[in-house]
């Protein structure tokens, strides 16, 4: 039986923050009688934002996790692995912007700047025979996805599991996204990379959420909730439960790999049933990953054919920075006249260049009779 906590917590207060966290934390059984080691506290850290952006993990909740596995003795080091290029300088820069680099000097723990690679072989894995991970990562005793509540334009939610997609280094990550454009193998694939790192326990941020076009794109929800679970899977069904994103891929994909048990989750904090909350909004992309499995594949292809949505670059907003056309995986975006243009024909809609690119000026373009057949 899994344990998942919540708790409401209203804003980032400093003090309250760091107060709910611990209390959340110290329900927790596999917390108890812990030997002494050493964890990676793996947070949410896609690009260069600032907490108030809602697209990091924000630092206090970050800090209340360190703070609480200082306090029993335990070594801590906060990593990640942002989209694009990894190297200590963008890493330093995306530290100090997501407040991340404070936490540290209040702390004493250590961040993660070392970039080594190591190649692994999940035992276990459904859809992945080699695995590359950060090799620092692979180090610690323990590891704890730390993660942002948001919605995702091509994964619809992204919360617990989602976030040790960030074990994976830098742009090794494009490649993944390229040999793995189908929804159902991308999900199994974040589920492989979840149950091979096996967190200990994980925590979501989700006093600010984001919904609509995440998950740097969408638009700030103020959801105030804390939420810790034993296991990633629970944890995520829970918050996919709250948020109205239930019908994701990786909780169908978890459910049929016998990793999520919903009758055992026992629930503890605040009563969820007594808070009206009102279901997220979706990524302008998401509707069509649904009928995958529900309706005759034929019919399928044609209508992913037909009205499958895609990005579009608002020229006015894009600066040319190139961040977009180095990160496509496909390869299928090119700089012309100093913006970025891009060839549909080959496109994957991992939508890849709408969640790195730091103006928001790639959109999600809908088809009309997207709009027709599935709605707003």
């Amino acid at each position: 039986m899994g344990k998942v906590g919540i708790i409401t917590s209203s804003d980032y207060t400093y003090d309250r923050v760091l107060r709910d966290v611990e209390n959340l934390l110290s329900e927790l059984p596999v917390l108890d009688d812990l030997d002494k080691g050493s964890f990676l506290v793996k947070t949410n850290l896609l690009k260069k934002n600032k907490p108030e952006d809602g697209v990091t993990t924000h630092p206090y909740v970050v800090e209340g996790v360190v703070s609480f596995l200082q306090s029993r003795g335990h070594d801590v080091v906060i990593g990640d692995s942002p989209g694009g290029p990894f190297n200590p300088v963008i890493l330093k820069s995306i530290y100090e912007a997501s407040g991340i680099a404070d936490v540290a000097k209040r702390t004493g723990c250590k961040l993660n700047y070392d970039t080594s690679v190591i190649q692994v072989k999940p035992p276990d894995a459904r859809v992945i025979n080699n695995l590359k991970l950060v090799k620092s990562f692979t180090e610690v005793d323990h590891v704890v996805s730390c993660a942002k509540l948001k919605t995702h334009t091509m994964m619809t939610y992204t919360g617990a599991v989602k976030n040790l997609f960030g074990m994976i280094p830098g742009v090794t990550k494009a490649d993944y996204h390229l040999k793995m454009n189908d929804i159902d193998n991308f999900a199994n694939m974040l589920i492989d990379v979840c149950d091979f790192v096996d967190p200990l326990f994980s925590v979501i941020d989700g006093i600010q959420a984001m919904e609509g076009d995440g998950p740097s794109s969408g638009d700030i929800r103020d959801l105030g909730l804390l939420l810790v679970g034993e296991n990633p899977f629970e944890l995520d069904y829970v918050a996919t439960g709250i948020t109205g994103l239930l019908d994701s891929p990786v909780n169908h994909h978890a459910l049929d790999r016998g990793l999520l048990h919903p009758d055992r989750i026992e629930l503890f904090g605040t009563d969820i049933s007594s808070i009206d909350i009102a279901p997220f909004r979706l990524p302008g992309s998401t509707h069509v990953n649904f009928v995958s499995g529900r309706i005759p594949e034929f019919v399928k292809d044609l209508l992913l054919e037909r009205v499958r949505p895609y990005p579009e670059v608002e020229g006015k907003l894009c600066i040319g920075c190139g961040i977009c056309a180095r990160n496509c995986p496909p390869k299928v975006i090119s700089m012309k006249s100093h913006k970025a243009v891009i060839d549909t024909t080959d496109c994957i809609r991992c939508f890849c260049c709408h969640e790195l690119c730091p103006e928001k000026a790639i959109k999600v373009k809908r088809h009309p009779l997207h709009r027709m057949v599935f709605g707003k």
